[in-house]
Parts: C-alpha cells; structure tokens; sequence
C-alpha cells in the first residue's frame, strides 16, 4: 500500500474526489461510451482482418456487408477455449510470481494528491529477461512451441476482451468497499468511475500493486512475448524469417527493453501517478496492447516482405535512434529532478522555471519545471520520437494495405491526448508558473508547428 509520507500527514479520513475530466461533457461521454462499446469488437476485427482477411479492409467490410453487422460479426468472432484460458492464466501467473519474488531495488513513486508516496519494487528488467529466456527455453527444448498462441490467438484475445472487462467489474466493485489507500473516491457517476477507475493506487494485499502488473508487467511483457511468437510462426511456415519481420521484432524488443529499463521512470508518468485504475488503463493494458500494438507484426506473419539488406538496415538504424532519442528524453528529465536542477543539460546548466502549487492540504510547494535541453523543443518532444519509432517498425510491412499503420494513427492521437491533458493538468496546478512556462516553450508536441 501507499505509505504516508512523513512530512505530511495523509488525508485518510476523507477519500480523494475523483479528478476533473478535461473535456466537455459531451465529448466526455461521448468518447467514453463510444470506446467502451467499439474497443473490444474492433480488437476481434482486427485480428480477423490481419489473419483471415488478408490484411484487406475491405474484405472485412463485404463479409459484414454480406451478412450484416450483428451476424457478421457473430461470425467471425471466436469464443475462448479451455486452451486460450490456460495460455492466458500461466501467462498471467508467471508474470505475478516474478512481480512478487524477484528481488529489486526499492523506488518510491511521486507523492499523491492525498500525501501517499506509492512504493515499488523494481524488478522489471529481471522479470523481462526471465519471461523472454524462459519462452524461447520451452521452444528450444521442444516443451511448449509459441506457434500454438498463433493459431489459438482469436480466442485468446475474446478470452482477454471478456475476462478483462470482469477485471474492471472487479477494481469498480473494490474502489467503492475495499480502497488499497486514502487516494481513491467516487465521481457520483458510474459510467465515470468505470471508465477512468475508482483508485489510483489499488493493491492486493500489501505488495501486490495492479496497476503495475497490468500495464507492465501483463500488458508491455505480453508485447514482447508475441513479438517473438510473430517470428516463431513466420519461420515454422516458410522456413525462414523474412528481413521486414526481423526489422518489426528487432525495433519492438528494443523499445520494449528500453521500457523496463527504465520502468521506474514510468511509474512517475501520468498512466500511473495520475491516471487512476479503470477500463482506459486497465483494459487498454490488458487488451488492446497486445492486439493493437503487436498488429505490425501480426500482418508480416501470413505477408512476408524482402526488404533487402540497405532498406532494411536503414530503417533498423533509424527506428534505434528515434528509441534512443526517446529514452534520453526521459532520462534527461529523470536527472534534472534527482538532482534538483544541479546537472548538466547538453553541456550547460539547464535553464528552469520555479513553479509554486497548493496541495489539497492547502501546502505550499514548489517544481522544478525544465526548459532547455529536449524539452525546450516542445512540452512533450518525446512522443515525437515515440511515434516516429512505431512507425520504423510498422513501415517494414510496406504499403500494400492500410491496417498495419493503424497503431501508429492511434498512437498519435492518443499521445497527443495526453499532451493535451496533461497540459490542462499542469495549468490547473501551476498557474501562473505554467503559462511563463508555455511562454518559454511555446510548442506543445511538435517544436514550430503544434
């Protein structure tokens, strides 16, 4: 559980009200139902296009034309088996052991609006060169072959849409008569509370922290495991891994590696200190990571691209830099609040805005908010080169069919979300301080033009 931190007191007594949405309320619950009731059916479209459909839009859409949307549907949508179910729980258990008992360093997360500073063990970098060398393990040694998650992958995707909506029915039910600490509270709306979470740090028991194993350890682990099972399948049917599919593996396991790594980090960003468990986190993690952003892969397995060695070897080298300008991003504004703004940025001291805020509490606090460097290109540079780098690894699959680029479209738009919310967020928060700072970094996401 979240511990109070000692030099202020934790409002346990009263439980946090449930943040302010950003958006009008019509686009508020416009945009909640419309996710809520077309996220999981597009997750089975998806997978039915990119594997029965030849990749080809357009041959879903005549299929559901054909039959009509409700049967069409019906049709194509595969209900889980006893197989899926299997695969997704020894999954999910493997996952939670090596969360609970693998040793890491002790990090304490951002303190929360009620006081609490979450604390964490950080094993993921363990955890994910255990997962990846004990799945190429059962492979190698003939024990359990990955082809089988392929071929069972329609089911063990309806199993997640199912199961983790019954997850989300579960964090709902336990925010309300269970809170893991004082920084959870209700909206008065269902639909809110459903969506956006009752808490933000739930817990089972005292160690066992969700969001961690949801959207790190379940969801970023479950990227990487079926990266590796695209290749595994590609090569059992054509005896060989074409250049575009080892490009798409390669930039994906760096990215992810690149992840846990730096995994602490990520506890300190809006998806975990900010956002609080609900079906946009928690599902999504569940879900729609290892459908939606693993959808580059699943196309090259059944469409095999020779890029050859100059094309190929381009796009890996471009795709590493975008990943390394990235995590150097982060990593500069890790070390700029570590040090409390005694570092180096590019060679010279960096150039700071001193934020004052009130705490709920109404305590006077101050930020350290970093203006040079990568972030006084723009507020949020780094998703630049998130977005960039999703599309070296999607761009292998060449241009025969729209789909493939379908994460790199939602990518950009969620990112550029996040900016925005993120943005209001800090406004809200620092006032005064906020707009000298957008006065100084004038650009939000993309320096001179957005």
């Amino acid at each position: 559980m979240a511990k109070p931190k000692p030099s202020s007191s934790a409002a346990a007594a009263k439980p946090a009200a449930a943040p302010a949405t950003v958006h009008s309320a019509l686009v508020t619950y416009g945009s909640m139902l419309s996710l809520l009731s077309l996220c999981p059916p597009f997750v089975i479209l998806l997978w039915y296009t990119m594997v029965h459909a030849d990749g080809s839009v357009l041959k879903t859409y005549e299929h559901l034309r054909e039959h009509g949307l409700v049967e069409g549907l019906k049709a194509i949508w595969p209900m889980p088996t006893v197989v899926a179910w299997k695969i997704i729980f020894c999954f999910g258990l493997f996952e939670a052991v090596l969360q609970l008992l693998l040793p890491g360093k002790r990090f304490e997360g951002p303190i929360s609006p009620t006081g609490n500073v979450p604390v964490y063990k950080a094993n993921g970098l363990q955890a994910y060169a255990v997962t990846l060398i004990t799945y190429l393990g059962l492979w190698w040694f003939g024990i359990f072959n990955p082809a089988i998650v392929y071929d069972h992958l329609g089911e063990i995707l309806s199993a997640l849409v199912f199961g983790s909506l019954v997850f989300c029915i579960f964090l709902y039910i336990k925010g309300h008569v269970a809170p893991s600490s004082s920084d959870s509270g209700s909206s008065g709306n269902l639909i809110i509370d459903f969506y956006w979470g009752m808490e933000l740090y739930p817990r089972i028991g005292k160690y066992f922290d969700i969001k961690v194993f949801t959207n790190c350890r379940f969801g970023m682990m479950s990227w990487a495991v079926l990266a590796v099972t695209y290749c595994i399948k590609q090569y059992e049917m054509n005896g060989r891994v074409a250049d575009s599919m080892l490009v798409n593996t390669a930039l994906m396991l760096i990215y992810i590696t690149k992840f846990f790594w730096w995994e602490s980090g990520y506890w300190c960003t809006m998806d975990i200190a900010h956002d609080r468990a609900g079906f946009y986190i928690c599902w999504g993690c569940l879900v729609w990571v290892p459908s939606i952003y693993t959808s580059p892969g699943m196309y090259l397995v059944n469409h095999p691209v020779n890029l050859g060695p100059q094309l190929a070897i381009s796009i890996l080298l471009a795709g590493i830099l975008c990943i390394y300008i990235n995590y150097d991003c982060d990593r500069q504004r890790q070390e700029f609040r570590r040090t409390n703004g005694k570092c180096s940025v590019w060679g010279k001291a960096p150039s700071k805005i001193v934020a004052s805020y009130q705490t709920t509490k109404g305590e006077t606090k101050t930020s350290l908010l970093l203006t040079s460097g990568w972030w006084g290109l723009s507020r949020h540079f780094h998703y630049v080169p998130e977005i960039l780098s999703a599309f070296f690894w999607t761009v292998p699959a060449l241009f025969s069919h729209f789909l493939p680029y379908f994460y790199v479209i939602f990518l950009t738009i969620l990112l550029f979300d996040r900016a925005k919310r993120d943005d209001d967020r800090c406004s809200s928060k620092y006032g005064k301080f906020w707009k000298m700072y957008c006065n100084k970094v004038p650009y939000r996401v993309i320096p001179g033009i957005y």
